[in-house]
């Protein structure tokens, strides 16, 4: 049977990567169904209700698209957790569990409407139950590999116990976490992960190579940051510092005790930084109450925009991640990233960023010195940054068609 002819369902929980495997088979008519945790159109109580995350469950091009969703019963989930006081990874076990219970029933009323057998897209760790349905009716099975799994916790174990200062509430996974993964993975038809990184330590798992299909991450800009001007000082002094941006999770793998080490040896030169982004470490009062930090703490994700026109230089030192889709984001700003190696291949060092030879507060700081002291060199990089044609909707909707 030609793959070609084969509508889609997409089971996603959250608004994860902005619905861009479902839109990218939307745009193709190839999307039967989205299954998803919450829906929140613009007509929706929830929308002036809510002030959580909730609100940006919805994007306007899968408006006409057959949604199918569970808003209340999410609702009342959550706060049974709450009540029940489980929290962490027990909690991210259940939620996935209770989304997967809910989609088989969904997929159960849907199975007779295919005269031809879809095939079923899900992401890692909330796919086990939904894969297991979809091999017992015959369908094609693609998982959405959201990091580089087992080995990235790995590294994160290693990098905590050499910072143990600022452990806070960091646990490893269950191995019942894992166990479900593994059996995901062997359930599996194809497994797309979104960088050469996350291939590697999946290989390194064990992972059938056969199996894995590089895609990377796409990223469609708002319009407004198309009408974005640049501009830089001709020199960086205190009253017109370096502004370097940190945004996403406050965590070890995010590279972060590094950043803050730089922060010390960079003390005295005219540079702040901006670190956006929930904190989940035990932050020492000697950073916390830093002139040269600015704590800005989690925001929405409609509200990251202005911290990339704010900001001169995106910082992106993870030590493991599936791709880091803020890359995309700080280039459609024009902002130069001094990016790891151990993530998705945005970054081109010299042309439009600087790539770390290691992620260490030394090569951190020296790069920031280099920002300080020439601020041509970022214009000119700035000028470089682009969403090229490998991160767009249609190239994703060409890779997922070859499926």
């Amino acid at each position: 049977m030609n793959k070609n002819s084969r509508n889609w369902i997409c089971c996603q929980i959250g608004a994860r990567e902005h619905y861009a495997i479902p839109r990218a088979l939307h745009q193709h008519e190839k999307l039967a169904h989205l299954i998803t945790d919450a829906w929140v159109t613009p007509v929706s109580p929830l929308k002036i209700l809510t002030q959580s995350g909730l609100r940006e469950r919805f994007h306007p091009a899968l408006a006409k698209v057959q949604v199918h969703a569970f808003n209340s019963f999410l609702i009342r989930f959550e706060i049974s957790q709450k009540l029940q006081k489980r929290f962490g990874w027990e909690t991210i076990i259940a939620r996935n569990n209770w989304f997967q219970q809910q989609a088989i029933k969904k997929l159960t009323q849907l199975t007779e409407k295919f005269t031809t057998p879809p095939i079923l897209f899900s992401y890692s760790y909330a796919a086990l139950e939904l894969f297991k349905f979809a091999k017992k009716q015959g369908w094609y099975t693609v998982l959405g590999q959201i990091d580089p799994g087992l080995w990235e916790e790995q590294i994160v174990i290693q990098e905590s116990e050499k910072h143990p200062q600022y452990h806070k509430n960091w646990q490893p996974a269950l191995r019942e976490y894992w166990q479900i993964w593994q059996e995901e993975c062997n359930l599996a038809d194809a497994i797309v992960v979104n960088s050469h990184w996350s291939s590697q330590l999946l290989e390194k798992t064990g992972i059938e190579v056969k199996k894995i299909h590089i895609i990377p991450l796409v990223y469609t800009p708002p319009k407004i940051a198309n009408k974005f001007i640049r501009t830089y000082p001709e020199s960086f002094s205190q009253k017109r510092p370096l502004r370097v941006l940190f945004l996403g999770q406050v965590i070890l793998r995010k590279g972060i005790a590094s950043v803050l080490e730089s922060i010390k040896s960079l003390e005295g030169y005219p540079i702040e930084f901006w670190i956006v982004g929930s904190k989940e470490l035990q932050i020492p009062s000697y950073f916390e109450n830093h002139p040269q930090v600015h704590w800005v703490g989690r925001v929405n994700r409609s509200e990251t925009a202005k911290y990339y026109q704010l900001a001169d230089v995106f910082l992106f030192p993870t030590l493991s991640d599936g791709f880091g889709l803020t890359q995309l984001e700080a280039q459609a700003w024009q902002l130069p990233i001094i990016a790891s190696r151990n993530c998705g291949e945005v970054v081109v060092d010299g042309v439009n960023g600087w790539l770390l030879p290691e992620v260490s507060n030394v090569a951190i700081a020296n790069i920031l010195k280099l920002c300080l002291h020439d601020p041509e060199n970022l214009t000119a990089l700035s000028k470089n940054c682009q969403i090229t044609n490998k991160f767009t909707l249609e190239t994703l909707t060409q890779h997922l068609l070859k499926f």
